[in-house]
């Protein structure tokens, strides 16, 4: 392996830090490489042609009060095939707020976890203002150009999908929006054009937007809400965008009074705005539901009268806090996916009747699901699910479900072992949904190090058809992106 050292930032944590989102799988990294002549055990496949895209938090200063994981600075991580080679780089997304911390030598911004009042600095752009735009949650690829973005909205930041070489922040010749973009954007492979969605605390309190392949915005209008709220994804079919009002949101008492607390409201329902791709706000339709919260959709498609909407319904959105456990592992709570329960599920509205019928889709605790990128609002069989470890946010394993049969198959990994969200990569002139690779990054703790798992999307329980070493053991993070060679600029 060829490793060159491209900068190492310099962070005030301590050297024994012991915090569990600072530690152990969430051990932060500070240092960027690129690397090459990679160390492959097998063989990578000469058809493998595009990047796959790696979002991580990775924390430079201890917080102002109290971290949450999802504080952390952004660090996008990018492996590159072509023709059986690899080629690997990792890059902070130098945010606005990056940039002044570092120059301060401490954090300026409230997290997740703490009073906004508490900031040293300001920023006002996204749902909840004095909270640094980490730009740390989610990242795609439009237009040849990674965008990375933060889940409480705020701005896209570009870079180069393979070198990740910053590119400056989106302005879409000044049609940016006022109120930012939310994590999740999606990219129609089938147009080119990207769909998003904003939130905030005043009226409307949602916008949808849309962007072309050719880079112009081409829609952009209010979807009123009863209040604030806290959507975190959305989905779109052929001919329509689909976004939420789940009933768990930052209470409009509290938040009057600087305090910025979720609660579920268990006498609301889920509704579920479908709104015509190119349509106006008059145009939205309302689909009322089981109340939830749902952190992430799997795919939504047209069937006759109907739009099928598939995602993970939490069973337990609120769960109660444990009287012997700390405020800190209270606060964690939320973060296990097997105390909030969280199933496959499916919604169907019907565009001709109004009615909402539902339905889980398993009993099995999953999350983080990707696709075959060309399927996405179309008709698919197969969705790549996140097994999620019990008692705290990471996952152990990777699972293909056959949303046709039911069935599941899974690849569990070794003890210490953690994956993170993994990306299908279709194989050109593919004849079958699952003709492709999964591409995963792993971080094993046993052995200290990371790798790229590359498996069979047909049999990912076979195990790796390549495993590629990478310089230095990542952070665990949220989300990923597969981007085809076809559709980066040279």
């Amino acid at each position: 392996m060829q490793i060159q050292i491209h900068d190492a930032l310099p962070h005030t944590l301590p050297a024994d830090d012991s915090h569990p989102y600072r530690s152990g799988a969430w051990r932060p990294q500070h240092t960027e490489y690129d690397a090459w002549d990679l160390d492959v055990e097998g063989q990578i496949p000469d058809d493998l042609y595009g990047v796959y895209l790696r979002n991580t938090e990775n924390p430079l200063h201890p917080p102002i009060e109290r971290y949450h994981p999802f504080d952390g600075d952004g660090m996008i991580h990018s492996i590159s095939f072509e023709d059986g080679e690899a080629r690997y780089a990792n890059r902070f997304v130098r945010t606005d707020g990056l940039v002044q911390e570092l120059e301060a030598g401490e954090s300026l911004w409230a997290g997740v976890a703490e009073l906004p009042a508490s900031a040293k600095a300001d920023h006002t752009i996204g749902a909840r203002q004095q909270m640094k735009d980490a730009g740390s949650t989610d990242v795609v690829v439009h237009r040849g150009e990674a965008l990375a973005s933060f889940y409480m909205c705020g701005d896209l930041y570009r870079l180069d999908p393979r070198t990740l070489a910053p590119l400056g922040k989106a302005t879409w010749n000044g049609a940016f929006p006022p109120h930012g973009v939310s994590a999740h954007p999606k990219i129609d492979a089938n147009t080119g054009e990207m769909l998003f969605f904003n939130y905030g605390t005043e009226h409307p309190f949602m916008h949808y937007g849309e962007m072309s392949a050719d880079g112009e915005l081409t829609n952009y209008i209010d979807v009123e809400l009863p209040g604030s709220r806290l959507p975190h994804d959305m989905a779109f079919t052929e001919n329509y965008a689909v976004v939420n009002d789940c009933p768990m949101f930052w209470d409009a008492e509290t938040m009057a009074a600087g305090l910025y607390a979720p609660r579920f409201h268990r006498d609301l329902p889920t509704r579920f705005g479908v709104i015509p791709r190119g349509g106006r706000s008059d145009q939205i339709r309302w689909f009322e539901a089981k109340p939830t919260f749902v952190l992430h959709w799997i795919n939504a498609y047209e069937e006759g009268d109907e739009i099928i909407l598939d995602g993970f319904f939490q069973q337990n959105p609120s769960p109660k806090p444990r009287p012997e456990a700390t405020f800190q592992e209270n606060l964690y709570r939320f973060l296990d996916l097997h105390v909030m329960k969280s199933i496959p599920y499916r919604w169907r509205f019907n565009l001709k009747t109004g009615a909402t019928t539902e339905g889980p889709l398993s009993d099995q605790i999953l999350e983080f699901a990707m696709i075959n990128g060309g399927y996405a609002g179309r008709p698919y069989r197969y969705s790549y699910d996140a097994l999620p470890a019990e008692g705290w946010f990471g996952f152990e394993g990777i699972v293909k479900h056959d949303l046709v049969s039911g069935s599941m198959e899974t690849l569990r990994l070794p003890k210490g072992v953690y994956a993170s969200e993994t990306v299908m990569a279709p194989r050109p002139r593919a004849t079958a949904e699952d003709d492709g690779y999964l591409i995963t990054f792993t971080i094993d703790l046993v052995n200290d190090r990371s790798q790229c798992l590359i498996l069979d999307a047909a049999a990912p329980s076979d195990g790796p058809i390549a495993t590629i070493s990478l310089p230095e053991r990542i952070s665990s993070g949220t989300h990923a992106f597969w981007a085809d060679g076809s559709t980066l600029v040279s």
